[in-house]
């Protein structure tokens, strides 16, 4: 699973951080980066819990 976030859809509400903050951090550009792509199963349902939870749908998980 790859994790991308759409800088220009992310609004900082920081959904991403409260789930899986070894994943995601709000940069100095006040937007949301991934730090670490998903590596098993539980940082993969991490990420897909980070995913349903943004509002804008700045996340988008490529499961290829």
């Amino acid at each position: 699973m790859n994790v991308v976030v759409d800088e220009e859809m992310c609004q900082q509400t920081e959904f991403c951080v409260q789930v899986a903050p070894a994943m995601f951090a709000i940069g100095d550009d006040g937007v949301a980066h991934v730090l670490v792509q998903p590596h098993d199963e539980e940082t993969m349902a991490l990420a897909r819990e980070a995913y349903t939870l943004c509002p804008t749908r700045a996340i988008a998980l490529n499961e290829a």
